[in-house]
């Protein structure tokens, strides 16, 4: 498999037509060999590139959590600008744009709706239209892969910086069908160079290609197979395991008193919520973040099988056990959250205000939680890239 970065390299009079650039990346935006999309684009655009743009966590990935914003700044290997897009503005600026013709995109995105990557690359076409630039993505595949969607839609009055759009919370698409997605809406000037070799049934890990964290929290393989789902209990009171050694794979909460009782709990609900997983009981003290410095009752999240792992229905199961087991102790987080200050966090990484209604009257097969899927399919099916043998959305044995 090469990415779009890669065939570039190959292919260099491709950027001719480009004029004069500026470069969405982080430190993830790397070739096959760890090589850096700013210096190789250096020595294919030369002195058109003029400039950076950095998404949340900065373009080293360095700062953690949400609405911990990062500042301007200068890349100190070719002293250009870095414009960040994680500040007091998350789209480019008139004044950022000034001088650019070409909106170069090169994100590595994780295959989660909630990843806010995606909704800085929505604005830099929405920036794209209204200044009259172009957009041109260096595409890269969806981690998860591309057949299996997951999770509901979110509804249209629940847009936000973590939902651009209307699509699942798994959605199975890579960085240039996102963007040729979100486009249709949208009108701007878009091209991409696609991947060569990359078949969409196929995960990371089959790609042998090392994972390059793309945020502090998603540093290995295993947390991103997980977080389509986990990312979830960023709306409770639960901790995902930020301030562990293992986000997304510890989770827990001192009012928990049984480790084993909850598995078995979480376990009840169904063959898929464990499927590709072992659920080992287990304690834990986060240095930061939820119950820091307390003890938490919970498991670890052992992946066995990343390609059946259901990360969407494991945590559902799990949000629910904890509702059973921590009684009034549990908590849905309140606001702010990704700059949303009025509803609470998990209406909008679900997508929906009737959230608590569905957890209450808790039905895995319920009909809510696939909501929109085959809506968004046939939505999406215009701008896939990629040929697909199958989509297979929110097939859960319970």
């Amino acid at each position: 498999m090469e990415i779009g970065l890669e065939l570039l390299l190959s292919k260099t009079r491709l950027a001719d037509a480009w004029g004069n650039c500026t470069l969405l990346c982080n430190q993830a935006s790397v070739s096959k060999n760890f090589k850096h999309s700013i210096p190789l684009l250096r020595e294919v655009l030369g002195p058109r590139l003029l400039s950076l743009l950095s998404p949340q966590h900065g373009l080293t990935a360095t700062v953690q959590d949400n609405m911990i914003e990062t500042q301007h700044d200068r890349h100190q290997g070719t002293g250009l600008p870095i414009y960040s897009l994680y500040s007091e503005t998350r789209e480019p600026t008139e004044l950022m744009l000034k001088g650019i013709d070409t909106i170069i995109v090169d994100l590595q995105i994780v295959g989660c709706r909630v990843y806010t990557f995606k909704a800085t690359i929505r604005a830099c076409l929405e920036a794209a239209k209204k200044y009259r630039k172009r957009v041109l993505v260096l595409d890269r595949p969806n981690p998860l892969g591309g057949t299996y969607v997951e999770g509901r839609s979110l509804n249209e009055g629940c847009r936000s910086f973590v939902g651009p759009d209307e699509m699942p919370m798994r959605h199975g698409l890579t960085v240039g069908e996102c963007a040729r997605f979100f486009n249709r809406d949208i009108g701007a000037e878009l091209d991409l160079i696609p991947m060569q070799g990359w078949k969409a049934w196929e995960y990371w890990g089959k790609s042998r290609r090392p994972w390059v964290l793309t945020s502090p929290n998603l540093a290995t393989w295993d947390a991103v197979a997980l977080y389509p789902g986990l990312v979830m209990l960023e709306g409770t009171n639960i901790s995902e395991g930020r301030g562990t050694a293992l986000p997304f794979q510890l989770i827990g909460a001192p009012y928990i008193k049984d480790s084993e009782h909850l598995v078995r709990r979480i376990q009840d609900f169904g063959k898929t919520v464990s499927a590709g997983t072992n659920l080992r009981p287990t304690t834990f003290m986060p240095s930061y973040g939820k119950w820091r410095g307390e003890v938490c009752n919970g498991f670890q999240i052992h992946v066995m099988d990343h390609e059946l792992v259901k990360s969407y229905a494991l945590c559902l199961a799990i949000i629910r056990a904890f509702m059973d087991e921590g009684g009034e102790s549990f908590e849905w987080r309140a606001p702010p959250y990704e700059y949303e200050y009025v509803r609470k966090p998990m209406a909008m990484i679900t997508g929906s205000e009737d959230f608590e209604r569905y957890f209450e009257k808790f039905n895995l097969s319920d009909p809510f939680w696939s909501q929109g899927i085959e809506d968004f399919l046939k939505k999406s099916a215009p701008f896939l890239v990629y040929e697909r043998e199958r989509f297979q959305p929110n097939r859960w044995e319970t």
